[in-house]
């Protein structure tokens, strides 16, 4: 990565004064917040009420100014905790200002401060009437109006909110499985869907807090009015109509100074909570939304001039709004119709993107066309719901436990699995391409089931004969009512996104080698633990390369043997290499080391690994066979013995699997690679061990011999 020239190493000064600034931004907070407690514990001169006032003010109109700034709800999560802040700073001040009008209101109307005496003189003016209907009118809007709209509408959408994250994690489950997104976006949109549901569910709390200060703000007020009036007269002997006019200026010019901000950060909540999923800011949110639509423009424009020209109905401001509106429309109509010739003119390009008239075309970067899937699963349309709705086995599911699976049998995690539709196939076929290239392909129904007899006996229930796609095995299409008749006669039945999953799994086990690359050898040993890191630097790349190491392990999937054992399979090829190079010889090694391993995985149900072995007779033909040194050594056997073994062995193990058995053919250690070799074109999942593979606690049975 390159440095800019302007860049400037952190210095320990600087990392000092950023955790400076830090600490200082905690250290404001809770001086704050100790503030706001002042104002309801201590008292406060005027002056300080007057400052105090006018920050509620500043950070009232600061927040609505902000929420109409943002383009999505979550760039201001930390809304709720303003709201309590900014709802705590009105009561305190609310505290303050009524301690300073009951004890200092009959020195005048200056004596609860400047901020309260102009707001008070402002909105009563020469009558207490208007005045105190003009504070109720405005109390009952944030109240009644305001507050009541914003909490419905935000215990809504954390109702919703938490009721569709279920089905958004699986819409990103089902993006993360089929190669859409990387596992940092997928980390990403969880993330900001948790966020979204905290918010929503922090501002149904919140809206709360507005409501009860506005209650608060009423009692407040009644309070102020009847207990400075008894105060007036009874202790500061003032007269009723003196200490009435006093108080009421003090206090309803309180109230106002108290409810104005309120009803200004209720109007931001509504805002907030409100925006729901409309992208950008509020205005050009709301502007793009109107103006789109100039017929209905022009339509109210025209039904206010009809109302302008209505005898008995004021001509004048029915006439300017027709026209302003009228104006609105033809200036959005004529924009349409220029954004409409401009794209008309547009030249696409091969990206998607548009081009100014008469630019050539950029050429796709030739990078692109090199590029493919590893796996790819395309389905006919008629297989669609197999990856949509919210079932239990849903086939993006199931392939997300596969690679799971695979993981801990093989120790190999599988590359993303792209699922695509390919409307060129027929509605229920799938085809499964391993680099591009077809392996597989099968037809499935889905909402059915495929019910198999093992014993190979004809189904005998109602349905629709098919082959089973992975084994080639006869099977039925059954419908889902005669599942459990069909359990009840012993047959196994599967739905059909476990039949693709199936020949998913087949097809990538007999495919794996190829699909074991480079970069995934190397991110094994990247994700080896930290205790193993030693071990690696010491066999790679000194005595085996990193290209050595892949060879070794696509020759040890290739036969299904597990590498997840790969601190064992590093010693096996330090162990090796101190007397050969050949690949060959030190992926036999790594076999006797991993002895245990296979011997386990090879015992059947009752204990023991059933073994053939190779006759002494075969075990000479194949010695003499061998040609050449080293890594140019090989098998030149005539073909005609070839064809004599290749028939005795099928001879043979079609026997043992007449009567439920799988043996595993058991040879020399020289000899195993090359009638592995010949036994894989033929039988791939007969599994071939030389002697040193059996391990000496394992329980072998021989049943015969080739």
């Amino acid at each position: 990565m390159a440095v800019p020239q302007n860049y400037t190493p952190p210095t320990a000064g600087s990392a000092q004064s950023a955790l400076g600034g830090v600490l200082r931004g905690d250290v404001a907070l809770a001086a704050g917040i100790i503030a706001i407690l002042t104002f309801m514990l201590l008292p406060i001169p005027t002056w300080l009420l007057d400052i105090g006032l006018t920050i509620s003010i500043l950070f009232s109109v600061f927040i609505l100014m902000l929420t109409l700034s943002i383009s999505r709800p979550l760039e201001f999560s930390t809304f709720p905790t303003i709201l309590l802040i900014s709802t705590a700073l009105r009561l305190g001040l609310n505290v303050a200002s009524t301690r300073l009008i009951l004890s200092e209101g009959h020195n005048g109307h200056d004596s609860a401060g400047a901020v309260i005496s102009a707001f008070g003189g402002l909105i009563i003016q020469d009558s207490y009437v208007v005045g105190g209907i003009v504070f109720a009118i405005l109390v009952i809007v944030n109240f009644v109006v305001i507050t009541k709209g914003s909490g419905r509408i935000a215990e809504v959408a954390a109702r919703f909110s938490l009721d569709a994250m279920p089905g958004k994690q699986m819409a990103i489950d089902s993006d993360l499985s089929s190669g859409l997104l990387t596992e940092d976006e997928a980390k990403e949109r969880r993330k900001n869907l948790e966020q979204e549901s905290n918010f929503f569910g922090a501002m149904d709390g919140a809206s709360k807090f507005v409501r009860g200060d506005a209650i608060a703000g009423l009692l407040i007020v009644f309070i102020n009015v009847i207990g400075g009036i008894i105060i007036g007269v009874a202790q500061q002997g003032l007269t009723l109509s003196e200490s009435a006019e006093t108080y009421t200026v003090l206090t309803i010019g309180d109230g106002l100074v108290s409810q104005i901000p309120a009803l200004i950060v209720s109007i931001a909540a509504g805002l907030l909570v409100s925006k729901a999923g409309v992208e950008g800011t509020a205005d050009k949110a709301l502007l793009d939304q109107f103006t789109a639509h100039p017929k209905a423009m022009a339509i109210t424009s025209g039904l206010m001039l009809v109302l302008a020209l209505t005898p008995g109905i004021p001509f004048g401001p029915f006439a300017l709004v027709a026209v302003v509106f009228g104006g609105m429309a033809y200036v959005s109509w004529q924009r349409q119709v220029a954004e409409d010739n401009f794209k008309k003119s547009q030249v696409v390009g091969k990206d998607g993107k548009l081009m100014l008239p008469g630019a050539k075309p950029a050429e796709e970067p030739i990078s692109k066309a090199l590029a493919m899937d590893i796996i790819r699963l395309e389905l006919g349309y008629g297989l669609l719901p197999l990856v949509q709705g919210e079932g239990s086995n849903k086939l993006t599911d199931q392939i997300k436990g596969l690679r799971r699976q695979l993981a801990e049998d093989m120790g190999y995690v599988l590359p993303a699995v792209r699922i695509q539709d390919n409307l060129q196939l027929p509605a229920n076929t799938y085809i499964v391409r391993i680099k591009e290239i077809e392996s597989g392909r099968g037809d499935v129904r889905p909402g059915m089931l495929m019910c198999m007899d093992p014993s190979g006996q004809p189904i005998a229930l109602p349905g629709e004969s098919t082959m089973e796609p992975t084994f080639g095995l006869p099977a039925m299409w059954i419908d889902e009512q005669y599942r459990e008749e069909a359990h009840f006669k012993g047959y196994t039945v599967v739905d059909a996104s476990t039949v693709v999953t199936t020949h998913l799994t087949e097809i990538v086990k007999d495919n794996m080698s190829d699909l074991l690359s480079y970069a995934e050898t190397q991110k094994l040993l990247d994700e080896l633990p930290k205790e193993y890191q030693k071990l690696v630097a010491d066999v790679i790349p000194g005595q085996v390369s990193i290209g050595g190491l892949q060879r070794i392990l696509q020759n040890l999937v290739s036969e299904r043997v597990s590498v997840r054992d790969l601190p064992t399979i590093l010693e096996g090829i330090a162990e090796a290499t101190a007397y050969t190079k050949n690949i060959a010889y030190i992926n036999e090694h790594v076999r006797a080391r991993l002895a245990r391993q296979i011997c386990d995985k090879n015992t059947n149900m009752n204990g023991f690994v059933p073994l053939l072995t190779l006759s002494p007779e075969w075990e000479q033909a194949f010695g003499e066979a061998l040609v050449g040194d080293g890594e140019e050594r090989q098998l030149a056997m005539a073909p005609s013995r070839l064809q004599d073994f290749i028939s005795a062995v099928r001879s043979e193990f079609e026997k043992f699997a007449a009567v439920g058995e799988t043996p595993v053919l058991l040879t020399s250690p020289t000899v195993r690679p090359y009638v592995r070799s010949v036994i894989e074109r033929f039988r791939p999942q007969t599994i071939v061990m030389s002697q040193n593979e059996i391990h000496p606690k394992a329980k072998i049975r021989t049943l015969g011999q080739v």
